[in-house]
């Protein structure tokens, strides 16, 4: 784990560190430096609070730039439980809040804080911007999954947290489960952060005690794994023009978020079940970002921590943007974990 003789690096932090300020994380970069003038964008943030705060070992530097993330998230939510998509760089919301993406990733990641927060006061402000979100709901099926990862994580800690529990609950419900008429996959296509659906399916069902929802997650990410392996056993995720039943593989441009969301449900079904088929999941899902992909490309570098963009035919993109950088380092964070499980 992974696979041949390759050996796990520690998650390195100093590029996403590179692309942020004391405001949060810039959302893209041009090569390695980050374009500044494309602002922040609030799930970029959200994934960066998840994936630093949930790390073992955080030195000062990374411990403060949690707690600056979890500002930006507090400030994100409004008071009608709306959350801002962007940020300009001259510190201004450019777009009307809403309950896309970046409502459940928000939430997604303020589950995270009120985890593994160091701090009463930052656990006090994640559990108050979360529960302020539950005012609202959304109608988009993987916003609603990301929140319902968030809400499992926030119910860890507060399980009496009756908002929290009937939204994971409302959330859980606009995820499909059944096949749909034209293939084995819940949906007409696949879209992105398919296991996300699965993750959600599994981790609600097992803290709301519904065995059938939990039952659903892990046949569905057992489908999409078989739908997403390649002609060498390699994880060929869908690109984002999505997957139909007629597409064959290799589809493009692959984006690493795809790989993270697979990494993330295979862990969490290991652990719900111990079955060690799972520990393929997130194996691939690291194997694919060091060159155990379709073109055979190393998408993370582990002396500075950065991810690249996207997986393209001819090999990847220069650029190093913070959604792939932190989807390398959560995949990581994955491998390590399911390493250290089975020793």
């Amino acid at each position: 784990m992974p696979s041949g003789p390759h050996r796990l690096p520690t998650p390195c932090f100093d590029h996403i560190r590179g692309l942020s300020d004391s405001h949060g994380v810039f959302a893209q970069a041009r090569g390695l430096a980050p374009w500044r003038d494309g602002g922040y964008r609030t799930d970029d943030v959200a994934r960066a609070l998840t994936v630093m705060i949930r790390q073992p070992q955080r030195d000062k530097a990374l411990t403060s730039a949690t707690s600056g993330h979890l500002d930006f998230l507090d400030r994100a939510v409004t008071a009608d439980g709306l959350v801002q998509r962007h940020l300009s760089s001259a510190y201004v919301w450019t777009e009307e809040p809403g309950l896309g993406d970046e409502w459940g990733r928000t939430l997604s990641g303020l589950g995270s804080a009120a985890r593994f927060a160091l701090t009463a006061g930052d656990q006090a402000k994640a559990v108050r911007a979360f529960t302020r979100a539950t005012k609202t709901r959304t109608t988009q099926v993987r916003s609603a999954a990301f929140a319902a990862i968030g809400a499992v994580e926030l119910l860890r800690v507060r399980p009496e947290n009756d908002s929290v529990r009937v939204l994971l609950a409302d959330c859980l419900d606009l995820i499909p489960r059944r096949p749909s008429p034209q293939w084995s996959w819940s949906e007409a296509r696949l879209l992105h952060s398919n296991a996300s659906l699965c993750d959600a399916l599994i981790l609600g069902g097992i803290t709301l005690r519904q065995p059938v929802t939990v039952r659903n997650g892990l046949t569905m990410l057992r489908t999409l794994l078989q739908l997403e392996t390649g002609a060498h056993g390699q994880l060929s995720p869908t690109g984002t023009g999505g997957r139909g039943p007629d597409d064959l593989h290799p589809l493009w441009n692959q984006r690493p978020i795809e790989a993270a969301a697979m990494a993330e449900a295979c862990l969490h079904a290991f652990e719900v079940t111990g079955d060690l088929s799972w520990v393929r999941g997130v194996r691939v899902s690291w194997g694919w970002f060091i060159g155990e992909n379709d073109s055979r490309a190393i998408m993370y570098e582990p002396g500075s921590g950065a991810g690249h963009d996207e997986l393209e035919p001819l090999g990847r993109s220069s650029n190093c943007g913070a959604e792939a950088t932190l989807a390398a380092l959560s995949t990581l964070q994955c491998a390590r974990a399911i390493t250290a499980v089975r020793r």
